[in-house]
């Protein structure tokens, strides 16, 4: 893998993609400097339309919530991560279309997804859009609307990457993106194709450098005493974990745990890291052995496994492969022990929103790795970015709870733990509570129709995801802990 490469093409697409959101801001009459009236029907002579109307106030409230650099920002490391994955997946042929987003079958920059357009099958694509922008000659257009709708489309079944752009990100869409040396064109050129094979290396790499100048920009303010702010936290303390450490680490934890119970020297021969238990004093041995009896009565699908800070999800990864070789070796068929691991025994959470979006990437891809027929399944991944409840909506909460006692104490309970979360991370210690009853009313209230109902299922369910898979206990933590200095 050409790290060079990688880190060359990440560190420049930071700032190309941040400078392309900024211009597409400047369109609509937003500048770090100044915001035209968020209630305007047309900015610099151009009329919006009700949905760019909509989008536009969303993105302004954003900015008056986050401020401007941090928005730009985000929108800008979404649509890298967006475009990796996309990368990824047409490489590996696990788009659902089979249709190539950038490039054709011979990997030219000349994305298939518009020479297919007019036969393509995807969710909620408009034929008469189509016809129109390839009758008017319009191919950036026409290709922008394409990428949209083929994000949408993944939604269904990668809904934590591929969120519905029906908000602020699809306004911000950079222009330009069929020219020569535009983002698309030079992560074609720069990364061979082969580097695109294994998604947790390619991934993480990525991330740690697309991220490696703000790292170096918060480690210069620190220096003149400017204090390293929760948002920031993420850039100074991501490292991506080299693949040794990773397998010597899974090997000797969760590998050694299921050995001890369940002697194979076959799995044994498979873990290149795994070492074998040192001399130990009578007595230790002793305790050693009763505690191997507890190991002993474990079943696969019992195995409860967590990284806890998974940054772009290199250990969980792992862990899933460890976790494939057990459950073989216990006589599963691979669809079962795929399903299972998704279901049973994998989590991971991350302060850091984009990066628990990649770690429940690699895990979905993983999953697809093992059973061609996974995104079929319907199952989701427990990987999530840790939700903090500073801001949470008081009506949304009396709407859930409705007046039930045991759901009103249970969610206090949750906010106050809650509290700064992103702070924190997995640091904080979680009462834990009746997650079913929870979780029921949640099922209740997807079906309902009332006004606080987005709000609730929005804010609320992360929380309790967050919080249930804080409070839980598990036989194995493996994690490479962030650390700033």
């Amino acid at each position: 893998m050409d790290k060079n490469a990688i880190k060359k093409f990440a560190v420049w697409a930071r700032t190309e993609l941040i400078a392309r959101v900024s211009l597409k801001g400047v369109e609509y009459g937003i500048t770090e400097d100044n915001i035209e009236d968020a209630n305007a029907d047309s900015v610099g002579g151009k009329v919006l339309t009700a949905d760019e109307k909509k989008q536009r106030q969303a993105l302004i409230a954003e900015i008056n919530d986050k401020g401007y650099k941090q928005v730009m920002e985000e929108v800008a490391y979404t649509w890298f991560n967006r475009f990796s994955a996309l990368r990824f997946m047409e490489v590996n042929g696990y788009l659902p279309s089979h249709v190539r987003v950038f490039t054709d079958e011979e990997n030219n920059f000349k994305p298939q997804i518009i020479t297919e357009a007019i036969h393509l099958d995807l969710d909620g694509l408009d034929m008469e859009k189509v016809y129109e922008l390839k009758d008017a000659e319009k191919t950036e257009e026409l290709y922008k609307y394409l990428l949209i709708v083929q994000c949408n489309a993944l939604n269904k079944i990668l809904p934590r990457m591929f969120q519905k752009l029906s908000d602020y990100t699809e306004l911000l869409l950079p222009d330009n993106l069929l020219r020569d040396g535009s983002m698309i064109q030079q992560m074609i050129e720069l990364i061979p194709e082969d580097d695109w094979k294994d998604a947790v290396q390619i991934i993480g790499w990525l991330y740690q450098y697309y991220n490696s100048e703000k790292k170096d920009d918060v480690f210069a303010a620190l220096k003149k005493n400017v204090k390293i702010t929760k948002e920031n936290i993420p850039a100074a303390t991501q490292l991506f974990t080299p693949d040794w450490i990773v397998r010597y680490m899974v090997e000797n934890s969760l590998g050694r745990l299921w050995l001890e119970g369940h002697p194979n020297d076959e799995l044994k021969s498979q873990w290149k890291y795994y070492l074998e238990e040192a001399e130990q004093e009578p007595e230790v041995q002793a305790q050693l052995a009763e505690i191997r009896k507890e190991y002993a009565a474990l079943t696969p699908d019992q195995l409860k496994v967590i990284d806890p800070c998974s940054g772009s999800g290199h250990i969980l990864a792992y862990m899933f492969d460890v976790l494939m070789k057990i459950y073989e070796s216990y006589g599963y068929t691979t669809r079962e022990a795929v399903a299972s691991i998704v279901e049973n025994n994998l989590y991971g959470l991350d302060i850091d929103d984009r990066a628990a979006q990649l770690a429940y990437f690699a895990v979905m891809m993983k999953a697809r790795q093992y059973d061609r027929r996974f995104f079929s399944r319907g199952i989701q991944p427990h990987v999530y970015a840790i939700a903090e409840s500073n801001h949470v909506d008081k009506f949304a909460v009396d709407y859930f709870c409705n007046g039930d006692m045991k759901l009103t104490a249970a969610m206090e309970t949750i906010i106050s733990e809650l509290h700064d979360a992103k702070e924190y991370g997995s640091i904080l210690t979680v009462t834990p509570q009746d997650w079913s009853t929870l979780y029921d009313r949640f099922a209740e209230i997807k079906e309902d129709i009332h006004i606080s109902r987005e709000a609730a299922l929005r804010e609320l369910l992360p929380l309790v995801q967050t919080a249930e898979t804080l409070a839980q206990k598990y036989d194995t933590v493996v994690t490479n802990p962030p650390y700033m200095g």
